[in-house]
């Protein structure tokens, strides 16, 4: 696991404490793993403050699933 999809998970667990880590797949979505429209805001601001990105969060809007989301945040951050 790289330091992305690491910082993905810890930002998901963050914002949904109650979910259990092995949910988090990278074929599942935000909202698949509960996250409404606000979680996923606070989960995608952390990850860019975390991994020191400047990118607007609309950006983020079409990411279809975790997979995604980490290919996505891992350009550039070779």
């Amino acid at each position: 696991m790289n330091q992305v999809e690491q910082a993905v998970r810890a930002a998901i667990v963050e914002i949904l404490p109650d979910l259990p880590a092995a949910e988090i797949t990278r074929d599942k979505s935000l909202r698949d793993l509960g996250a409404d429209s606000v979680d996923r805001v606070e989960i995608i601001s952390l990850l860019l403050h975390r991994l020191e990105r400047a990118e607007p969060i609309s950006n983020f809007a079409h990411i279809p699933d975790i997979g995604a989301l980490i290919e996505h945040l891992s350009r550039g951050n070779s």
